[in-house]
């Protein structure tokens, strides 16, 4: 399991695409392979939205991947508690010329599943989203 807590800017929420990389790729998962894309964007949009809409003033977000059997687990939770996402398949597309809103219809569209829970250790939430990864059991002993 990889754990980072990351400052809620727009520069936390870019290391947290990069550190989700490199963590990938120490787990066998190669730069550029279609899980690692998937869960580039998924990292990037659900960091996003914790900096956007999750930010509460001097509280950090957190970044969490994991690898379930057969699969890559992304989790980033913050701790504001009265704005929540809306469930899977509730995402409902933005208008044309909206300037946001699209971020959840990607985590939609590249995870496999996908959910929001109460954070572990409250106050706040966590959206978990699994991407599967074909050929999983060559990861297993790679990993540390």
């Amino acid at each position: 399991m990889f754990t980072q807590r990351l400052s809620a800017t727009p520069r936390g929420a870019r290391l947290a695409r990069h550190l989700a990389l490199n963590q990938l790729h120490a787990w066998g998962v190669p730069h550029g392979s279609d899980a690692a894309e998937a869960v580039a964007a998924i990292v990037a949009e659900l960091a996003a939205n914790a900096v956007t809409h999750g930010r509460v003033p001097g509280r950090d977000f957190e970044l969490r991947l994991s690898l379930p059997t057969g699969s890559i687990r992304i989790e980033v939770s913050d701790t504001r508690t009265e704005s929540r996402p809306p469930k899977p398949g509730d995402v409902r597309p933005p208008h044309a010329l909206d300037d946001h809103g699209r971020g959840l219809l990607l985590v939609e569209a590249l995870a496999d599943r996908w959910e929001v829970v109460d954070r572990d250790a409250p106050p706040g939430k966590t959206v978990r989203a699994e991407v599967d990864l074909p050929g999983w059991l060559s990861l297993v002993g790679r990993r540390p």
